[in-house]
């Protein structure tokens, strides 16, 4: 159970700033240490790789954590917070933390990014964006935000999982900007709502984010999902499930009220793939280092071109998901 927030800033955070500290300063001793131990192994220098991206994740972490303080002091403690200055700020500090995190990455992981397909600015300018993308593969979810801040200069507004804000740093970062922690029991209407209020208002450089498969693909989740659908009724679309190998079925309700909140955003869809097999750490251990590419697919759907009664949405949508499903297996490398 996630403590209250209070806890959070009071307790947890000051706390977890110390470990983090602590921990930054002897990770260059174990580098050192895998560095000479990597000498006799395989040669794929495994474990320096996987330190060396622990260590800047931890150190970003640690300088983030400072400097969100430092923007709270400034902001009078947290008194303009929401502001329109302070809330760019928070953008660019994302933005700074995602690039360094995404370079590290390609580095020491030696993984490619190609995107392809529509370019979101060129098919939007100037106009809010609803983004649904599939959820798959260690990482995902920050390359996806990154490439919307650092690469078309979008301000994303996030719907993610309560349970991410046991990392300080997304705890408090995206809890000042527009976003909602959607908590696993509470799904459903009250999940439809903040969803609803979290799309509404969107101006010409926001993007809605939403993952309508609401977790990570997995084999066993995929049959969990076509099993739920059974078990509720919905057995069409069980069998649209079935036929669907790569994906989960998409959870409708999401969608829907981010559709209805925002009827003249553009609907951007994502698909990737390169990474969506490693289902465990054990997976990513066994195949460091990558030497892969993720393929990103974007395509554009103009506000116009969105069906308007719910049952043609719900079609549209698993019309779409299919379409995704098709393009992952037709890219797989």
């Amino acid at each position: 159970m996630l403590p209250p927030r209070w806890v959070r800033r009071v307790i947890i955070t000051p706390i977890a700033w110390v470990i983090i500290l602590a921990l930054v300063v002897v990770m260059p001793v174990a580098l050192l240490i895998a560095l000479i131990a990597s000498a006799f192994g395989s040669g794929r220098l495994r474990a320096p790789r996987v330190l060396w991206m622990a260590t800047v994740y931890l150190a970003l972490e640690a300088i983030a954590l400072v400097v969100l303080l430092g923007l709270w002091i400034g902001s009078g403690f947290g008194w303009r917070l929401n502001g329109p200055r302070f809330q760019r700020v928070h953008y660019v500090l994302t933005g700074l933390y995602l690039r360094i995190l995404y370079r590290t990455a390609r580095w020491a992981l030696r993984v490619r990014v190609e995107v392809i397909g529509t370019d979101p600015d060129i098919a939007a300018p100037g106009k809010p964006e609803l983004v649904f993308c599939r959820h798959a593969g260690p990482g995902d979810s920050f390359l996806l935000i990154h490439a919307l801040v650092n690469w078309f200069d979008r301000e994303p507004r996030i719907v993610l999982k309560s349970t991410l804000q046991w990392d300080p740093v997304i705890d408090v970062m995206l809890n000042r900007l527009p976003s909602r922690f959607i908590k696993l029991r509470h799904r459903g209407a009250g999940a439809e709502d903040e969803i609803a209020v979290l799309a509404t208002g969107l101006d010409e450089n926001d993007a809605l984010v939403l993952f309508p498969e609401g977790g990570n693909f997995t084999p066993i989740r995929r049959l969990k999902a076509i099993d739920r659908l059974n078990r509720l009724g919905l057995h069409a679309m069980a069998q649209k499930a079935e036929q669907m190998r790569n994906v989960l079925a998409p959870k409708p309700g999401g969608t829907l009220a981010a559709l209805d909140a925002a009827p003249g955003a553009e609907v951007i869809w994502v698909a990737h793939t390169g990474v969506d097999k490693m289902l465990t750490m054990a997976d990513v251990w066994r195949e460091l280092p990558l030497e892969t590419t993720i393929m990103m697919r974007w395509w554009s759907v103009d506000a116009a071109e969105v069906p308007r009664g719910r049952e043609e949405r719900v079609e549209w949508l698993f019309e779409w998901w299919a379409r995704i499903d098709q393009w992952i297996e037709d890219h797989r490398p």
